[in-house]
């Protein structure tokens, strides 16, 4: 389950990756190995630093806001291919050159799910409904695994302490979970690419 997470924490999850992996990589030299090395390493760090730099410059805000399936791919990807170049498995010029496909991947696939409904589907899992009108959607839930707890925190979090008064509960493609207040008069136009129906059985559970 992807959950909405800052610029900032996205970046160092990325570099604590990094680190971590430079660590264990070098527990036999742990304190000091040569002046080369070193060297090599902050070469290697700094080339990081700016690859890492463009790539969130180049996805932009909105992409980097929250954390879908790809996003999820991409940082791992980055990371990995970013702590090898530091812990020397792999040359500068390699780390550099995979990680400008990285990029180019992010940057292309982001312009293409913008024009491209189809693929948008493909890339982005579509909102889910687990709460419809008063009652549980088991099915949508187990799809999820979503407990019914879950379902009523996210309710109590957004201040409501009777589940009469919600219309939906939405599990949204990033994880996170929409509540939707009942509103008289409302044609809850916000909802219209939630498939509501899904076939599914209801429950007061």
């Amino acid at each position: 389950m992807y959950q909405q997470i800052s610029l900032r924490t996205r970046a160092n999850l990325t570099f604590s990756y990094i680190v971590v992996s430079l660590i264990i990589a070098t527990m036999d030299d742990l304190y000091f190995k040569d002046w080369e090395n070193l060297q090599r390493v902050a070469v290697a760090a700094l080339t990081s630093f700016i690859i890492l730099f463009i790539f969130i410059r180049i996805a932009g805000k909105r992409t980097m806001s929250k954390f879908n399936a790809f996003d999820f791919v991409v940082t791992v990807t980055l990371g990995s291919t970013l702590s090898w170049m530091i812990i020397a498995q792999i040359s500068i010029a390699e780390g550099a050159l995979a990680s400008a496909i990285i990029i180019a991947l992010q940057y292309v696939l982001a312009k293409t799910v913008k024009a491209s409904k189809s693929i948008e589907k493909i890339v982005n899992s579509s909102p889910i409904v687990v709460f419809y009108d008063g009652k549980y959607i088991p099915k949508a839930m187990e799809d999820e695994y979503l407990t019914y707890s879950e379902v009523r925190y996210a309710i109590r979090k957004e201040g409501y302490g009777n589940i009469e008064e919600i219309k939906a509960v939405i599990m949204e493609p990033n994880g996170d979970m929409t509540v939707i207040p009942k509103q008289s008069g409302s044609t809850y136009s916000a909802m219209e690419d939630v498939d509501v129906i899904r076939n599914y059985n209801a429950t007061d559970s």
